[in-house]
């Protein structure tokens, strides 16, 4: 199916009411997980089971929009079964596409599954066009998730000399790690997202309410303490607060969402086949208004993208969304290049 309206709006569903809401406001496309442990959202009922999923596809298809299955981790040899398995279950439940970064299922699906349009998910970390070779080459792929490590002077070199198509994250939070392969996080939780799917398992948080605020542990380790009425997002090891050099501070990262939509007319320039959303473990309500505010945005940049402004209303709902309420443009803005 063709891209409608030029740049394809990919966008997050970590449950079916909210795959109906970003196809009803304006998703190209939605991407999802299976309840399999196999993809990174792997939260307590988060994702989908086959038969949600079958529906899901339906309800995208008859208006007009696509659904590709997240299979984003790396499987354990205790795994591989599984994980074979949930190609098998893409394949059967009619999805138009899989998002892999393994090269074992990489080369299982294009030989069980050669209809099947393979992407490389961004936890492979391709992030130059001989590696996109490379996987062209042996498996196929179709489209590729760029890393948010790349200006956008360097996504278009990707393009120009990458014979796939390229998907860039366009709006959500913000990894300090390479694209969620975070040794971090393992080593408080013991358990790796590579493999499990998730930075923080929610085994291991615990929240406790004290007089001077609510606490976070990771594992029994305190890594943030909110104050009263103080917005507390999901606990990261790397989006902690910690005593350094005797100041309470974020000493790796401050929470803020990637936020493209001031540089919309250079994606397009620079032949960027589809702009996605972070955000599948978010709720309806979250993936409506960002898909809303990046449909109207995108539209009018197609329009006219020499006069293009962002839509100032969308601006300023996308910024209420923004993880600790700050938004940037990341390593697309880097002017000195």
């Amino acid at each position: 199916m063709a891209d409608r309206r030029g740049i394809e709006l990919v966008c997050p569903a970590g449950s079916l009411p909210a795959l109906h809401a970003a196809v009803d406001n304006g998703a190209d496309a939605v991407y999802l997980g299976f309840r399999d442990g196999l993809n990174a959202r792997n939260f307590p009922g988060l994702n989908f089971s086959p038969a949600d999923a079958r529906s899901g596809i339906e309800y995208a298809h008859r208006h007009g929009a696509r659904v590709f299955v997240a299979l984003n981790v790396y499987p354990r040899p205790s795994r591989w079964s599984a994980a074979t398995a949930a190609v098998d279950a893409a394949a059967d439940v009619g999805a138009d596409a899989l998002i892999l970064a393994d090269a074992g299922l990489l080369g299982y699906a294009a030989e069980r599954h050669p209809q099947l349009n393979r992407h490389l998910s961004v936890q492979a970390s391709a992030s130059n066009w001989g590696a996109l070779k490379f996987y062209q080459e042996r498996f196929g792929i179709r489209r590729a998730v760029l890393p948010r490590v790349l200006s956008v002077a360097q996504v278009q070199r990707v393009i120009e000399r990458s014979g796939v198509e390229i998907e860039v994250f366009g709006f959500g939070s913000l990894c300090i790690m390479v694209e969620g392969r975070c040794a971090l996080s393992a080593h408080v939780t013991g358990e790796s997202p590579n493999t499990h799917g998730v930075c923080s398992p929610a085994h291991a948080v615990r929240w406790t309410e004290r007089p001077s605020g609510r606490q976070a542990r990771l594992s029994g380790v305190l890594i943030d303490e909110f104050a009263p009425g103080e917005a507390a997002g999901y606990p990261t090891l790397c989006k902690g607060r910690f005593e350094t050099l005797g100041e309470i501070m974020h000493a790796l990262e401050e929470p803020t969402s990637l936020n493209v939509l001031d540089i919309l007319p250079q994606l397009l320039s620079a032949g960027v086949s589809a702009i996605k959303v972070e955000g599948r473990q978010r709720g309806p309500a979250y993936v409506a208004q960002v898909t809303r505010a990046l449909r109207a945005a995108l539209d009018a940049c197609r329009r006219d993208p020499a006069a293009y402004r962002p839509p100032v209303a969308h601006a300023a709902a996308l910024a209420r969304l923004a993880e600790g309420h700050t938004h940037t443009l990341g390593a697309y803005s880097r002017p000195w290049q």
